[in-house]
């Protein structure tokens, strides 16, 4: 999870170190990028790397998807829908 009051050296970051940042391992960012899940990433070089704004941006993404931090999703605040009854 980023550090909040955390001010970087620099606005980009390697695999390990966005992993770290993110607070999860390097692998399954490594996995998720093979996949074309996870954050944005772009090589820089031979090197992959990740933007920290993008990261913040993905996290807070991830956040607003979640119906258990985004009420708006939570099925238990919507209004039941009516059945339609089909006409055979």
């Amino acid at each position: 999870m980023p550090q909040l009051g955390h001010v970087p050296e620099t606005a980009f970051l390697n695999l390990p170190k966005a992993a770290e940042y993110l607070g999860i391992s390097p692998n399954t960012l490594y996995v998720w990028r093979h996949r074309r899940q996870g954050p944005p990433s772009f090589r820089m070089g031979r090197r992959v790397m990740y933007r920290i704004t993008a990261l913040d941006a993905w996290v807070q993404a991830q956040e607003q998807a979640d119906s258990r931090s985004n009420p708006a999703l939570n099925p238990l605040t919507q209004k039941p829908q009516r059945r339609v009854k089909s006409h055979k």
